[in-house]
C-alpha cells in the first residue's frame, strides 16, 4: 500500500493511489539534477529560464479550473478557494519571469578597496518538503524564484495531495523545463534525510509543522547546508476601540475559517479592546455560526471540511484538552457526526496562560478570544507566543496602527486587512515560525551565491 493516497475529505472515498519512489528512482533523480545544474541551463543566460516561467503563468491560466477542481477534491478546499490559489500560482510565476533578471542584476558595492560587486549565482540542487494545505501555491514559491535562478528542485510534498503534486511537475514539463528542474518524489522522511545529507544537495526549504522544521533543520544543519523554515504560526487580530467593527468582523470570520482554518497566518488569536469586545464578540460569534458546511465543490459552501480525518481528530482532541484545563466554549466546539471531516466553527475564551491551548497553534476554524484594556496590553499578549508569523491590527488611526504594527514580534503585521499574500512581498517569520522568507526579492537570494568580486587598483 502507498502512503500517497488521494482521499476525498468531504466523504473519505479514495480517489487514486500514487506508487512510492524507490531509492533507484531517487538515485536517477539527483544524478539528473545535478547535471543540470553543471549545464549552460542553470549557469547561463537567465532568458530561457524565464520564458519557462511564462508559459508555466499562461498554461495554469488556461487550466485553472482542472486545477481547482483537483485540488478541492484532494483537500478540501472551497473551490471559490481554490481558483484564488490557482490564480496567484500564474501571478508569482509571471512576477519572476518579469523580475528576476532585474533583481539579480550585479549590485555594486562603494569602496576604498576598488571597483566591487555582489553577483547572484544558484548554488546547486535543492530539497523542498512542502505541506497539504496550499498544494500548488507552496510548491510555486520554491520553483519560481529557484527556476528562474538556475538551482535544480527535488520536490517532497505532503502525502495527503499526490494528485496536486503529480499535475505540477507536469505543468513544468509541458512549460519547456528541462528534466531535472523540477522533480517530484513520492518519498519517506529517511529518504529526504539521506538527500540533505548528499554532497550534490546545497540547501532544503520546508514549509511544514514544527516538528517537520525542527528534523530538516537538524539535519541541514549537521550537513552544513542552507535552509529555510516556514513554520506554524498563531496569528493575532487585534481590534482596538476605534475600530471599523463591521469590517473587522467580516474580515475576521474570512480569517479565520478561510481553508477551514488550515492556514499558517490564519487569524487565531483574537485580541479585542474591551470597549468594544462584547460588540465584536456578539457579530462575530453570529457570523461564525451561520456558515455553511457542505461539499467544497457547491458554490453555495462556505465551510468545508479539514484536509483529513487526521486532521480532524487532532484538532477534536486539541480543543477537548483547552476545555478539560478551564477554557469556555461559545460556540461550537464539535466535531460534525456523518460522512466527511467537518468541524464546527468554534470560539473559545477564558483562556489562561497555564491551558496548553495559550500557546498552540490551532489548524481549523478555532478561534480564541482575548479582552485587553489597552494597547500596550495588546502587544504584550500578541508576543507572549512561540510563534511569530503574521498578524493584523485593526484602528482608523493609522499612527496608531504604524506603532501596534512595529511592536508585534512577527515576520509580518497587516493594518485593517486580514493577513494576504503577493508575490512581490517577502513571507516568513521569526521564532518558532522558522526562518528565511519566500517570495520578493529576498525569496530568490535565498539560495543564491551572493559572490564579491572587486578589482583592484
Amino acid at each position: 500500500m502507498s502512503s500517497y493516497q488521494s482521499i476525498n475529505p468531504a466523504n473519505n472515498q479514495l480517489l487514486k493511489s500514487w506508487p512510492s519512489h524507490d531509492a533507484t528512482a531517487v538515485s536517477q533523480a539527483l544524478d539528473v539534477a545535478d547535471r543540470l545544474f553543471h549545464s549552460s541551463w542553470s549557469k547561463g543566460d537567465i532568458q530561457p529560464r524565464v520564458q519557462v516561467l511564462k508559459k508555466l503563468a499562461d498554461l495554469i491560466d488556461g487550466r485553472a479550473e482542472e486545477l481547482a477542481t483537483i485540488a478541492s477534491k484532494e483537500m478540501g478546499k472551497l473551490i471559490g478557494q481554490s481558483r484564488g490559489e490557482v490564480k496567484i500560482c500564474s501571478q508569482i510565476a509571471r512576477y519572476y519571469a518579469e523580475n528576476a533578471e532585474r533583481i539579480l542584476k550585479p549590485q555594486s558595492y562603494p569602496s576604498e578597496l576598488g571597483e566591487a560587486w555582489v553577483e547572484y549565482h544558484p548554488i546547486g540542487v535543492l530539497v523542498a518538503v512542502e505541506p497539504w494545505n496550499f498544494p500548488y501555491y507552496q510548491l510555486m514559491r520554491v520553483l519560481a524564484p529557484n527556476l528562474a535562478l538556475g538551482n535544480p528542485v527535488l520536490a517532497k510534498h505532503a502525502n495527503i495531495v499526490p494528485h496536486c503534486a503529480d499535475v505540477f511537475e507536469k505543468l513544468v514539463k509541458e512549460a519547456g523545463a528541462p528534466e531535472g528542474a523540477w522533480t517530484n518524489l513520492f518519498i519517506s522522511t529517511d529518504q529526504v534525510a539521506d538527500l540533505i545529507a548528499d554532497n550534490r544537495v546545497q540547501g532544503v526549504a520546508l514549509t511544514g509543522s514544527e516538528r517537520a522544521g525542527s528534523a530538516v533543520a537538524e539535519q541541514a544543519g549537521k550537513h552544513l547546508k542552507k535552509s529555510t523554515l516556514e513554520l506554524g504560526g498563531n496569528d493575532v487580530f487585534v481590534v482596538m476601540d476605534d475600530a471599523n467593527i463591521d469590517e473587522a468582523v467580516r474580515q475576521g470570520v474570512q480569517a479565520r475559517l478561510s481553508n477551514c482554518g488550515q492556514v499558517c497566518t490564519a487569524a487565531k488569536r483574537f485580541i479585542l479592546h474591551e470597549k468594544i469586545a462584547e460588540s465584536f464578540i456578539s457579530k462575530f460569534s453570529a457570523a461564525l455560526s451561520s456558515a455553511t458546511l457542505g461539499d467544497p465543490l457547491d458554490e453555495k459552501t462556505t465551510l468545508g471540511p479539514l484536509s483529513s480525518s487526521d486532521a480532524r481528530d487532532r484538532l477534536v482532541k486539541q480543543v477537548d484538552e483547552a476545555v478539560a484545563n478551564g477554557a469556555k466554549v461559545l460556540t461550537g466546539g464539535k466535531a460534525v457526526a456523518g460522512v466527511g471531516c467537518y468541524y464546527q466553527p468554534t470560539i473559545l475564551t477564558d483562556i489562561k496562560p497555564d491551558n496548553p491551548a495559550y500557546y498552540q497553534e490551532f489548524f481549523g476554524p478555532v478561534a480564541q478570544v482575548y479582552v485587553v484594556g489597552d494597547d500596550r496590553a495588546a502587544v504584550a499578549l500578541a508576543n507572549d507566543s512561540h510563534y511569530g508569523l503574521g498578524g493584523s491590527v485593526w484602528t482608523q488611526d493609522i499612527d496608531r496602527g504604524r506603532k501596534l504594527a512595529s511592536a508585534i514580534e512577527t515576520g509580518m503585521v497587516f493594518i485593517n486587512s486580514q493577513s494576504d499574500t503577493s508575490a512581490e512581498l517577502p513571507f516568513g517569520g521569526v521564532k518558532r515560525s522558522g526562518y528565511g522568507r519566500e517570495l520578493s526579492d529576498l525569496g530568490i537570494k535565498e539560495f543564491a551565491n551572493q559572490k564579491l568580486v572587486v578589482i583592484s587598483g
